[in-house]
């Protein structure tokens, strides 16, 4: 008899081990689908970003380390590898975009360009959307982080190698720039 509740025991935990891992690939794997969806928006303003700038260019042609800085960033994320990587380098071009709009307002000329109008109404667009996915990726990843860091589900990852994950937010030149109050010109 106690043969048997000792099988029964293990074959209990061996079905719950398995749906705990189960359950936190499942959550891994959703987080990298909400990453890909992020990505592919990510791809579109990389795209956008170049044909901005050379618009701003023809404007704004002493405003070079701007532009440089809005290059090198753009680069920087394409070339990004790795999901940590990606949302490091992307909020780096995050504050650069930022320094641009803040130099284009120099140039009453250039906010009246058709083309540069349309560019920026197209980035807007891509970073509204990109606003909502990085929100479901972020809550996905607290689901996963969640799963990885609370027991029980911590005994199957840790003895499987997960690891909780970093998500996608302001970064720290974001947050600073989130602190200081809006200024208002009239």
């Amino acid at each position: 008899m106690p043969l048997i509740i000792l099988i029964l025991v293990i074959f209990l935990i061996a079905i719950w081990m398995t749906g705990a891992y189960n359950g936190i690939v499942r959550l891994r794997n959703r987080r990298q689908n909400a990453f890909a969806d992020v990505d592919v928006q990510l791809r579109q303003r990389h795209d956008l970003v170049p044909q901005l700038v050379e618009t701003v260019k023809g404007y704004a042609g002493h405003e070079k380390t701007v532009l440089e800085h809005v290059t090198e960033a753009r680069a920087a994320a394409v070339n990004a590898t790795t999901v940590n990587d990606k949302i490091e380098k992307e909020q780096e071009l995050s504050n650069a975009l930022k320094g641009l709009k803040v130099s284009v307002e120099a140039y009453p000329n250039l906010k009246a360009n058709e083309n540069f109008l349309q560019l920026q109404e197209k980035l807007g667009e891509i970073e509204g959307r990109l606003a909502s996915l990085r929100q479901n990726f972020n809550s996905v990843t607290t689901q996963y982080n969640n799963a990885v860091q609370t027991f029980p589900g911590n005994l199957v990852a840790k003895n499987f190698g997960f690891n909780p994950e970093i998500f996608f937010d302001l970064g720290a030149e974001g947050r600073k720039q989130m602190e200081e109050p809006p200024v208002i010109k009239f």
